[in-house]
This record gives structure tokens, C-alpha cells and sequence, in this order.
């Protein structure tokens, strides 16, 4: 079919639209803003507000730690020997001998199963120490384990290397060992102590874990730990780590059961009357830990009532087995896949990152039940999201009418952006055929905020649109599962949102189980 010049002109005009638009979504999703707090004025209208908390976003640590995704935590240590999850500090080191111990096992298992990142407990409650730290001698130096001259964190550390995980240490404030505790300022400086053996003799940390657990030491009074002195350390020796649990990097999602909530916002409040804009980490400052396991965190109610904002994403763990040490009466009390993969989408598919414990036995190494889960779940997710039915797809976006390929909206580097000034948006996907899924991601392109209030999602019946799925916050990644649906037309539409949203993906998959 021939076209007339005025056909020609505007063919012309819209195909440099779209190159422009697509232009400018690659240089905006390359972008970190990076400003992950702000200040809120008793002056700011309601709709500044949230204008405020849409301009918030994650530091370049913050992000890459989130695309992570899916990490290990590995408990181990004296308590894999007595039976306890709270060792009392006075247990012989002459039980701690792991004979088969191999962690290039571990690393091997976690990479195989597609976890990207390791984090040991360096150092429990009960103050046993893993590597032969120079401050204690309650520590693997005074074990049978190769003669004292083995180093469990030394070897951790290399294996993750060397099967490209990223590696995480655990350093228990609480310690039931040390005689000093309880002292705090002589107890700080052996903690800060002990922090920085681990972070200048092993290479590059990438996460520091931090939980709460606090008690009398020897002299009856309550340690009170100097939170402050220990981020500054970290910021100097590991400054691209994020540090979880009891910082201002990352929290804690307030359970262990590893389910994020189903409004899970990552910019919560925070009171940043006193912060220090000149300071190189002004939250380190000022942050007190506190509890963040509400179920509202980030609602319009909460942070309208708020003196500040930040970027605070969630991390939910929990254990493969009951408990969070080793115990051989769990054996047979393993999580299955499908306990496993229901966890997955509650707390990767509810932006969370998902931190799953697997503690190595009394020889050293992981049990085979544990690695058989492991194995099943990656077997699952890899077969699930192999296949994008939306890519290929033309989309059109809100009114426009005009249809546009996939690869120009999501892709490396691409991201959707929103009208800007509307709070509403709707995308409508004309799939290449006729498809048959049952799961659906949606991603907002966090480098640029947590817009995404309420949405849902539809399928063209004849000449009516059914709702098939429904939820209110995406942020990095949103995974939603419901019964098979088979269409050709689907929408995505955007109910409410904090300023214009801005997606970076999108899919639809059909859940490939083991039995299926």
C-alpha cells in the first residue's frame, strides 16, 4: 500500500518519537539517583509529600544488593555440636572439629543452585570465633579442627570466590564469652576490634549482618552497643557493603518466615530533624535502631505523618529446616520445593530479597536433603521464566492507539515511563498468539523510585475485559500467581500511583512444576 506525503510525514514523525523516547528511557535507567533520604517540612502539603517520597531511590549499594535477589545464609559454628540455637559461651573448643568440613561444597551447592551471594556466621552469641582472631582465645586457634591452624572463614570466603558468589559476614554483637561485656566501652572497642580483622584480612565483603540480640554481661548491667562507631568502620574498610538488620541500609522484614508483606514499600519513615546533609553518610549519623515490623511501613497515612523519608528495602530470611543450626533430628524436617517456591514469590515476588538459611552438619557439610531442595527449586524457577510470553508482543500504551514493539519499552537498560502528571497509566499487550499462563512480573525501574500504588491486571474475553490478578506495590519486582488464563489481549492498568510510574519489565509465564 502506497503512501500520501501527509502519511509519509506523520510515519516519520512518530517513528522519531519513538527513537527519541527510547533514547531517553535507556540514559534514565542508567541513572542512580542515589538520594535515598529527605527531609520533610511542617509546611509540605500532602500531595508534596508523596511527590517527595516518589523522588527517593536506592544507593548504588542498595541497588545492586537488591538485584541479588536470592542469597544464602549459613549458620555454623559451636552450636553445630551441642544441639543449642543459643550457645551459653562456655562450651569447650575441643568439640568443634568438623572432619569432612569442605566449603567449597557449600558454594558449589548454593551456585548451583542460583543463589548469588553467602553469608557466614563468623561469630554467634556464644562468642565462639571461626577464624583465629588476635583478641580472644575462645575461637577455632584452641579447636582439634586441623590442629588449630585452620581458618573456617579463610576457606568460606575463597570457595565463594571461586564459584563467583559474593560473600556476606554474621559478627553477633551479643557475646556470651567475653568478659568484657556488659562494659560497653571496652566491649565496643573488642567488637570494632574483631569487625576489622574480618574486614581488612579477607578481600572485598559485600553485606555486614547485624541482629539485635543484646544482654547483661558478667557485671549485671546491659550492653549498650555504639552503633555509630561500628558503621563508620564498615563505610572506611568495606565501603561498597550494605549492612543489614541494625543500619540504615537494609532491614529486617520482621519475621522468619521469609514472606515480605503484600504492600511492602521500600521508603518508610524516618526522623531526619538532625541530619547532616555534608556528611559523606548523613543517616549513619543520626539513625537509632528501631522496630520496623509494622505492617503498615510506607502508606500514605504514615508517611504524610512523617518528619523524613528514606530508602529502607526489606530482607526476609528464614531457615530450610526448623531451626537455624544444624540438628539431625530435623533431617526429615526439611522444607520441600513447593514450601520453598511459595516463599520465593512471597518474598523476591513481594520486593523483598530472599535470604535462606542452610546450616552445614557436625562433618562440615550441607546434607543431601538440603542440596535435593535447593536443586528442585532452581529446576523449577529456570523452566518458569525461561519463556516471556509478553516479549514479542506489540503494546500500547495508555490512549495512544499506536502499537509498539516490546523491545522498545523493556530490555537492557530500557524502561516505560508514565505520562508525566498522571498518577494513572495502562499498558495493553497484543500477545503473538494465544497463550495459556499462570504467573505474571511486573518491575518498576527502582533507579528512579517506588511509584506503584494499586494495579491490576486484565485479559480480553470476547469483547470484555476480566480481572485476573490484582495488587498495590510492585518496587523492584512484583510475582504474582492465579489460575491459568488463556488469552491474546492483556492489560496492565496502573490505579494509583505516587507522580507518573516508571516500569523496567514485564512478563507472563507458565509455572513449569517438577511434576508437570
Amino acid at each position: 500500500m502506497l503512501l500520501n506525503k501527509n502519511d509519509m510525514k506523520k510515519e516519520i514523525f512518530y517513528s522519531l518519537v519513538i527513537t527519541l523516547s527510547a533514547i531517553f528511557n535507556t540514559i534514565l535507567a542508567q541513572q542512580v539517583v542515589g538520594k535515598n533520604f529527605i527531609p520533610i517540612s511542617s509546611t509540605d502539603s500532602q500531595e508534596e509529600i508523596i511527590k517527595k517520597a516518589a523522588r527517593l531511590s536506592p544507593t548504588t549499594q542498595q541497588y545492586n544488593w537488591q538485584k541479588l535477589e536470592y542469597i544464602a545464609f549459613v549458620h555454623f559454628g559451636m552450636n553445630t555440636f551441642t544441639g543449642r540455637e543459643r550457645g551459653l559461651g562456655k562450651e569447650d573448643p575441643a568439640i568443634f572439629n568438623p572432619d569432612k568440613f569442605d566449603a567449597e561444597q557449600w558454594a558449589r551447592s548454593f551456585k548451583e543452585a542460583g543463589i548469588k551471594m553467602a553469608i557466614l556466621t563468623a561469630k554467634h552469641h556464644d562468642g565462639f570465633c571461626l577464624w583465629p582472631s588476635k583478641y580472644t582465645e575462645y575461637s577455632v586457634k584452641n579447636s582439634p579442627w586441623k590442629n588449630g591452624k585452620g581458618d573456617i572463614v579463610r576457606e568460606f570466603v575463597n570457595a565463594c570466590r571461586k564459584y563467583g558468589l559474593k560473600v556476606g559476614i554474621y559478627l553477633s554483637p551479643w557475646d556470651r564469652n567475653n568478659s568484657s561485656y556488659g562494659d560497653s566501652p571496652k566491649y565496643n572497642e573488642y567488637y570494632r576490634n574483631q569487625l576489622r580483622e574480618l574486614l581488612t584480612n579477607y578481600g572485598k565483603i559485600e553485606e555486614v549482618w547485624f541482629d539485635g540480640a543484646c544482654g547483661e554481661g558478667p557485671n549485671g548491667k546491659k550492653q549498650v552497643y555504639d552503633w555509630q562507631s561500628y558503621y563508620k568502620l564498615i563505610r572506611k574498610l568495606q565501603p561498597e557493603a550494605v549492612i543489614f538488620g541494625m543500619s540504615p541500609d537494609i532491614r529486617w522484614v520482621g519475621t522468619e518466615i521469609g514472606y515480605g508483606r503484600k504492600t511492602e514499600w521500600s521508603v518508610v519513615p524516618i526522623d531526619l530533624t538532625a541530619f547532616d546533609n555534608k556528611s559523606d553518610y548523613p543517616l549513619d549519623e543520626i539513625y537509632s535502631p528501631h522496630d520496623y515490623t509494622d505492617l503498615d511501613l510506607g502508606s500514605r497515612e504514615k508517611i504524610c505523618n512523617a518528619k523524613g523519608l528514606f530508602w529502607y528495602p526489606a530482607e526476609a530470611d528464614v531457615s530450610i529446616r526448623p531451626g537455624w543450626f544444624y540438628h539431625k533430628s530435623q533431617d526429615d524436617s526439611v522444607k520441600s520445593v513447593q514450601e520453598l517456591l511459595d516463599i520465593y514469590f512471597g518474598s523476591v515476588g513481594r520486593n523483598c530479597v530472599f535470604l535462606l538459611n542452610v546450616p552445614p552438619n557436625r562433618n562440615g557439610l550441607l546434607c543431601k536433603n538440603d542440596i535435593d531442595s535447593l536443586k528442585a527449586l532452581k529446576n523449577i524457577l529456570d523452566n518458569t521464566f525461561r519463556n516471556n510470553f509478553a516479549e514479542g508482543s506489540k503494546v500500547v500504551a495508555d490512549s495512544s492507539g499506536k502499537e509498539i514493539g516490546y523491545a522498545s519499552f523493556f530490555g537492557e537498560n530500557k524502561s516505560w515511563i508514565g505520562k508525566p502528571g498522571n498518577n494513572e497509566a495502562m499498558l495493553k499487550f497484543n500477545l503473538t498468539k494465544e497463550e495459556t499462563f499462570d504467573v505474571a512480573m511486573i518491575q518498576e525501574e527502582i533507579k528512579n523510585g517506588q511509584h506503584v500504588e494499586k494495579f491490576r491486571l486484565e485479559y480480553l474475553d470476547k469483547k470484555e475485559w476480566k480481572i485476573f490478578a490484582e495488587g498495590t506495590t510492585v518496587g523492584y519486582k512484583r510475582l504474582l500467581r492465579f489460575s491459568p488464563v488463556k488469552a491474546k489481549y492483556i492489560r496492565l492498568v496502573i490505579e494509583q500511583s505516587r507522580t507518573n510510574p516508571i516500569l523496567a519489565n514485564f512478563g507472563l509465564y507458565k509455572l513449569k512444576n517438577n511434576d508437570n
